[in-house]
């Protein structure tokens, strides 16, 4: 199927982990011959070297604490056009800087996957601990970083527009982490109102919201507590979930907007 990708320049947030969704995402609309922006923030969080070489959390935490170098190799072994960008996207200046370096490099934005996110690693995103400081860093990312990009996006709009935000299908019931569940399902609200927005421009807006993910994160232990959950039986892959985005992104999801779509295998229903 050619999705009419060809030359379209998509900008993905949240690209520095080779095992994430980011990545994955960059590297399937590259491979559909369009142009890709990945951005990313250095996330430093201590991890135990000798744990990296297996999914866990040493893995991911390693992962995000990186640069997009692992992404970009295999962005250029596909001969793929890109441009990486470290930048903070909660900072509205460094905001206009991806999209100014963007269209600078290749002269449009036509496609924006809003992918990253942060959470909390204290333990205190429950109700009875949560602290300022949680709220306030996750929705620095999750809510307002998404929301500056995507105004960005619409201002600098052309004749051609996709906008996808990544939720989580747990969103509405995210015991144990209160503070990133309640800040995905407001992306789904701002989904939904983003796309009534803008809808007058041609542009579409919809959100993915991936089950258990596969991301470097899920250790061996996890895993067997997470599958049973999962009616389809599996982890989801980011592949999984690179694939909705590209569909959403493409020509023939012309008419889809305001929509929030599961890929989780059937869990949380």
């Amino acid at each position: 199927m050619d999705f009419g990708l060809k030359d379209r320049v998509a900008v993905i947030t949240g690209a520095n982990n080779p095992q994430g969704i980011g990545a994955a995402t960059a590297l399937a609309f590259a491979r559909e011959g369009a142009k890709v922006v990945l951005t990313y923030k250095k996330v430093p969080r201590g991890f135990d070297e000798s744990k990296t070489d297996k999914n866990g959390v040493d893995r991911y935490y390693k992962a995000n604490a990186g640069n997009a170098s692992a992404a970009e190799a295999k962005l250029r072994a596909l001969g793929a056009q890109y441009l990486a960008l470290e930048k903070d996207i909660s900072d509205e200046a460094q905001v206009k800087e991806i999209f100014d370096a963007a269209i600078e490099r290749f002269g449009k934005v036509d496609i924006l996957v809003n992918n990253a996110a942060a959470d909390d690693e204290s333990g205190h995103d429950t109700v009875e601990t949560v602290t300022r400081a949680v709220i306030d860093d996750t929705f620095a990312v999750n809510v307002r970083g998404s929301l500056l990009m995507s105004g960005e996006f619409v201002r600098r709009r052309g004749d051609f527009g996709r906008v996808i935000f990544l939720s989580t299908d747990a969103s509405q019931a995210f015991a144990g982490q209160i503070t990133y569940g309640a800040s995905k399902a407001a992306l789904e609200a701002l989904t939904r109102s983003t796309a009534l927005e803008v809808g007058k421009y041609g542009i579409t807006v919809n959100c993915v919201a991936p089950g258990p993910t596969q991301t470097g994160w899920i250790d061996e232990e996890l895993e067997r507590l997470v599958v049973p959950q999962i009616p389809l039986g599996k982890l989801i892959r980011p592949e999984d979930i690179a694939n909705t985005i590209l569909f959403l992104a493409s020509e023939q999801a012309g008419m889809i907007t305001g929509q929030v779509i599961k890929v989780s295998g059937g869990h949380a229903l």
